[in-house]
């Protein structure tokens, strides 16, 4: 291996002002066997806006895209910006219809592509919780 390698997208986001949902494509309809059971999943997605050599080398950033916030690396953010495009986001999905997943919403713009898909555990988060100080009130 080169160490590069492939991914494929499963779908893509949709959102209008008053919608978000996901259109999966048609031959990955079996691997959604068994995802109404969730209320929430992690959905993996490409920046795909954000896909230049040069915003790939950005390692630190103002988080929120405030300056107030001291300057931090990506690994620590959930910038777009990062050498892998990878974002990662839980949401909360209202309804499964076919290939469309309805959600509240996801913090990726219209037309991204999907990586993945996979059904969030209650027990993923291990308490104590410890996060910067900037994140707080955010959302």
């Amino acid at each position: 291996m080169d160490g590069r390698f492939e991914m494929i997208p499963i779908g893509k986001i949709r959102k209008t002002p008053d919608r978000v949902w996901m259109e999966i494509d048609p031959e990955y309809q079996d691997a959604m066997n068994g995802l109404e059971l969730y209320s929430h999943i992690h959905v993996l997605y490409w920046f795909h806006e954000n896909d230049t050599p040069d915003q790939r080398q950005i390692l630190k950033v103002h988080p929120c895209k405030n300056p107030v916030n001291p300057l931090t690396g990506v690994f620590a953010t959930h910038s777009p910006m990062r050498p892998n495009l990878i974002g990662l986001t839980l949401c909360h999905v209202i309804s499964i219809d076919g290939l469309c997943i309805r959600l509240t919403d996801i913090d990726a713009r219209d037309l991204t592509p999907i990586i993945d898909i996979k059904g969030y555990f209650p027990h993923e988060i291990r308490e104590p919780l410890r996060y910067p100080q900037w994140e707080q009130g955010q959302k």
